[in-house]
């Protein structure tokens, strides 16, 4: 069985540590802690972690957010991973900071890089991990938000709420969207 998981963020030294690029810190972390690392083929950042006798593709998308969907469509494409077996890695500013929420499908919420891959896959049937992100912005400022670094409180929690999001990633592959979003989403 393969999956993929897509973590959605942007390239380069000044969004490493943005709210913007939670998809690329959590893969990050899994990276690390499994001794893999990513390498720079087309359309993305990618490594190849096994679990269980499953294998996830894990994907950082090098388009820019805007584009996430091209870097997801092509990795689809090239692997022959059913749409279901997809995991998008998501900020999402609707949501407090460190709530973490999976959805079987829905709607890109304003976000871009979701919006995306709904407009180049042509549909929205593809779980999602939600990392709350908060909504600390003045009117007109929610770009500068995303866009800027974690506080320095934000940072002692994010080892923590990452830790929950690859147990989501590996509880997705093994038992499946519904039984995830059963179990973690009725966590605190």
């Amino acid at each position: 069985m393969k999956y993929l998981i897509a973590g959605l963020g942007n390239i380069g030294p000044e969004y490493k540590n943005t709210r913007h690029n939670i998809g690329f810190k959590i893969l990050d972390a899994l990276a690390g802690a499994s001794n893999i690392s990513f390498n720079d083929k087309r359309y993305g950042f990618v490594a190849e972690y096994k679990y269980k006798a499953r294998t996830f593709i894990l994907l950082k998308p090098t388009t820019y957010m805007n584009l996430s969907g091209r870097a997801v469509n092509y990795w689809l494409q090239k692997e022959k991973i059913p749409i279901q077996n997809l995991l998008v890695l998501v900020d999402d500013i609707a949501l407090p900071f460190g709530t973490i929420r999976v959805r079987a499908k829905g709607g890109d919420g304003g976000h871009n890089g979701l919006g995306n891959i709904n407009q180049v896959l042509g549909r929205n049937d593809y779980a999602r991990l939600r990392f709350g992100i908060g909504d600390h912005y003045h009117k007109g400022f929610q770009v500068d938000y995303v866009l800027s670094d974690w506080t320095n409180e934000e940072e002692k929690e994010l080892p923590f709420k990452i830790d929950t999001c690859i147990e989501i990633i590996k509880s997705f592959g093994t038992i499946g969207t519904e039984r995830t979003m059963n179990f973690f989403n009725k966590k605190k």
